[in-house]
């Protein structure tokens, strides 16, 4: 598939790549969404693969789900080239992925074209020996789902959790209209309490400081009016995320969770197209996590 015409990160050839090992890590890695700032979590996933720490269990938002993937099929580098070749293919992100999946994001030529230059180790990736979730906001009820691989179509499941609101149409699971899992819940951290997990570290995309504006928007109550539920809920969705964040720095200050997030203030927007800034995310999240490899070990072992 030639790429030349296209505006690529100019950096591709420095992205690390390999296998990650085969050794397992008992924990949970909780993955914020954030449309393309997801490049820092893909750089503190592939900063984790390289150093042999695979956790067994993997919960993901949106962008968060989409990383997921290429962490749990063991595969350094493969969300980071993906994002960063085909970032302005159009059918991989604009009208052409509009006019074939109805959304922002082309999942059916990711899933069916990219995945011929890039392979995904499907084999891998579906072990019992891992788990992955992925969330995704129920538009009847308002609240958000957890889709888990090997109870789901995990495909449908990750792009029902990345399809972007107001852009994009709702995918439909068993006949129910779901969209991005960040519609009710930014950061799935509750999925890893119900799930029992006693060592969790979450990947967040925006630096500490980062609150949200409470409130909704007048265009979701324009757009969405058919869904009742959906507005109660996203009505409340950045007064809860502001709520979730403090709540995680307690834990990770305490010392029950691990926490890591952005060391720069991020300027990537949802939709950015500069590719010198999405590459300089992602070693940023790869160097982050490097930085911090000796704390999260000291973490794990406690």
């Amino acid at each position: 598939m030639m790429i030349m015409d296209r505006k690529v990160y100019r950096h591709l050839d420095k992205l690390p790549s390999g296998r990650a090992g085969d050794k397992l890590t008992n924990g949970c890695i909780v993955l914020e969404g954030g449309g393309w700032k997801g490049l820092y979590t893909l750089g503190v996933l592939d900063c984790l693969m390289m150093n042999d720490i695979n956790f067994t269990a993997v919960a993901g938002c949106s962008a968060g789900a989409l990383s997921g993937v290429g962490y749990l099929s063991g595969q350094i580098g493969w969300g980071a080239r993906i994002d960063l070749t085909y970032r302005h293919d159009q059918n991989y992100c604009g009208i052409g992925a509009l006019l074939r999946d109805g959304g922002i994001t082309g999942f059916s030529y990711l899933f069916k074209n990219v995945i011929k230059d890039l392979p995904l180790d499907k084999k891998r990736l579906s072990a019992p020996t891992r788990r992955f979730a992925v969330s995704a906001t129920n538009l009847l009820t308002g609240q958000v789902e957890y889709f888990e691989m090997g109870k789901c179509n995990l495909s449908r499941a990750v792009q029902a959790s990345a399809t972007v609101p107001f852009v994009s149409k709702p995918v439909l699971i068993n006949g129910v209209p779901y969209l991005d899992g960040g519609c009710a819940e930014k950061i799935p951290f509750p999925w890893s309490e119900q799930s029992g997990e006693k060592k969790v570290v979450v990947v967040r995309t925006r630096e500490l400081s980062y609150r949200r504006k409470p409130g909704i928007s007048k265009i979701a109550n324009v757009m969405y009016r058919k869904y009742p539920n959906l507005l109660k809920s996203m009505e409340k969705t950045n007064e809860n995320f502001n709520t979730m964040v403090d709540m995680l720095e307690k834990k990770s200050d305490s010392g029950e969770i691990f926490l890591i997030a952005p060391s720069k203030p991020v300027t990537v927007t949802r939709f950015d197209g500069d590719m010198d800034k999405l590459g300089a995310l992602y070693w940023l999240g790869y160097h982050d996590m490097k930085n911090r490899l000796n704390e999260l070990r000291d973490y794990l072992n406690s």
